[in-house]
């Protein structure tokens, strides 16, 4: 019957087989069928197994047996390996692969998911997202789709083929799902938080945003401040927070320079040496000579890298607290 892991959302189960979400929960409720696994936000997820039997189940009710009989039937015979046939397994299996051809790669997804943000249709990007999710990984998403997306988005207005409000409908659709992946994110370590904000002045956050996303799904706490604060109002919540790490971004030379004042201000947090100063963003890709300004540790010229660098300096500063 496939495999028992279980990786489609209730979404993608409702276009596989043709039930509706509300009757799959129902049957759960009433029957006790499918045993859908549970991810950490509470959502449902089946597997290859589910989606087999949940079809074999339509098929009976489709030829006019009752809703319990059906299900029934398919427990007494499961439990005799009686169904479904070799036959039915290759046809039932061959589904999720042509539903993901229909989704279409990343790079097709990226360009459905900008095409429907420009023509402000919200729907059919939630769609698209919800798609996305049932097969392919959230950190796939976040660096082959939402990244790109923000480029894209960003491009077009450049061009002037984007209007402002457009591109800021666009933008803060994508700033929501990235938050929420914050939140939503696996069980975090018992270890203090890293602290992710925009140098003073600093309004571009779409790379703080997705740098912060793919560190919550790696299970480390974070505070996502955002955009442009103040570095003095930052030493002052990092007395109290107590974090790990701080994360500072600055995608422009005038908001790296702005950095340059992290000796005077963070003066205390520097000399504790409990937490860890990091800094990154595209300034410092052009403008490598910022670098060796700024005290603290730079994150590399890519996210990915940025992540690798930080997750290697808090697994040495957390089993340092233990």
């Amino acid at each position: 019957m496939g495999s028992d892991h279980p990786i489609y959302n209730i979404g993608a189960v409702e276009r596989l087989t043709d039930i509706p979400a509300a009757t799959l929960r129902a049957w759960e409720r009433r029957y006790g069928f499918p045993e859908a696994s549970r991810t950490e936000g509470g959502h449902r997820l089946y597997s290859e197994q589910d989606v087999s039997a949940l079809q074999w189940v339509k098929a009976k009710i489709d030829q006019g047996v009752q809703t319990r009989q059906a299900i029934e039937a398919f427990q007494a015979a499961d439990k005799k390996d009686g169904i479904p046939t070799e036959g039915e397994t290759r046809r039932r299996s061959s589904v999720p692969r042509r539903s993901r051809r229909a989704i279409g790669s990343l790079p097709e997804l990226t360009d459905r998911l900008i095409a429907a943000l420009i023509a402000r249709d919200l729907s059919r990007a939630d769609r698209l997202l919800r798609d996305g999710q049932a097969f392919y990984t959230p950190e796939e998403l976040i660096l082959e789709v939402i990244l790109p997306t923000f480029e894209g988005i960003g491009v077009g207005w450049e061009k002037g083929e984007i209007g402002v409000s457009a591109e800021h409908l666009a933008t803060q659709y994508l700033r929501t799902h990235l938050l929420t992946w914050m939140r939503t994110g696996p069980p975090a370590y018992a270890v203090p938080p890293t602290i992710l904000a925009c140098a003073p002045g600093e309004w571009h956050e779409a790379g703080l945003l997705i740098f912060g996303a793919l560190l919550r799904r790696l299970r480390w706490p974070i505070i996502y401040l955002g955009q442009s604060v103040p570095l003095a109002d930052l030493e002052r919540f990092i007395e109290e927070v107590r974090p790990l790490a701080v994360v500072l971004t600055a995608m422009r030379a005038e908001t790296a320079q702005s950095l340059l004042a992290l000796p005077q201000v963070f003066a205390p947090t520097l000399q504790a040496g409990t937490t860890l100063l990091a800094f990154g963003g595209q300034a410092f890709v052009e403008h490598r000579e910022w670098r060796e300004k700024i005290p603290g540790f730079y994150l590399g010229d890519t996210i990915p890298e940025g992540i690798d660098l930080l997750e290697a300096q808090l697994q040495r500063m957390a089993s340092s607290l233990r």
